[in-house]
C-alpha cells in the first residue's frame, strides 16, 4: 500500500477525528464544555479577568468566535464577563466555581486523551511529532 504524501488532508482527518474522540469522552464523563471552552476556561483558570482580545490571540481563534463561546460559557454559568476599570468598552472575563470545577473534570479528561496518544511511541518519536506540530505555529503565523 502507498503512503498518503496528502499532508493537509491528513493533518485536517486527525484533528478531526481527535476532535470527535475528545468530544465524546467530555461527554462520557458528564461534562458540558467543548473542547474550545474548556481551552478558554483553562486559560481563565490560569489567569482570570483576560479580555475577550487576549483569549482571542492566545487561542488563534477570531473576536466573533470568542464572543459566540463566551456568550454560551456565561449562560451556563460558567465565566462570568465585568467591564474593565480601565476602559468600558473592554470586557474582562472571570471564571466562576462553577467553571473551576468543570475545567478540573475536564483536564483529567484530556491529559489520559493525551497520553492514550502518546503509547505505543518511543519518545523520541513523541519528541519527532512535537516537533513538527510546532513548526506550524512558525510557518503558517499570520496576523
Amino acid at each position: 500500500m502507498a503512503s498518503d504524501d496528502r499532508i493537509i488532508y491528513l493533518v485536517f482527518t486527525a484533528q478531526q477525528k481527535l476532535r470527535n474522540y475528545l468530544k465524546n469522552e467530555l461527554t462520557k464523563e458528564g461534562l458540558k464544555i467543548t473542547i474550545a471552552q474548556g481551552g478558554i476556561l483553562a486559560l481563565l483558570k490560569q489567569k482570570s479577568g483576560r479580555t475577550m482580545t487576549e483569549l482571542s490571540q492566545i487561542l488563534s481563534i477570531d473576536n466573533s468566535t470568542i464572543t459566540g463561546l463566551i456568550d454560551r460559557l456565561e449562560k451556563a454559568g460558567f465565566v462570568k464577563r465585568n467591564s474593565s476599570p480601565h476602559d468600558r468598552r473592554v470586557s474582562q472575563i472571570h471564571i466562576t466555581q462553577d467553571g473551576i470545577d468543570e475545567v478540573s473534570k475536564s483536564i483529567g479528561v484530556f491529559r489520559r486523551v493525551n497520553e492514550q496518544i502518546k503509547s505505543g511511541f518511543s519518545e523520541g518519536e513523541v519528541e519527532s511529532f512535537k516537533k513538527i506540530l510546532g513548526s506550524f505555529f512558525d510557518r503558517f503565523n499570520y496576523k
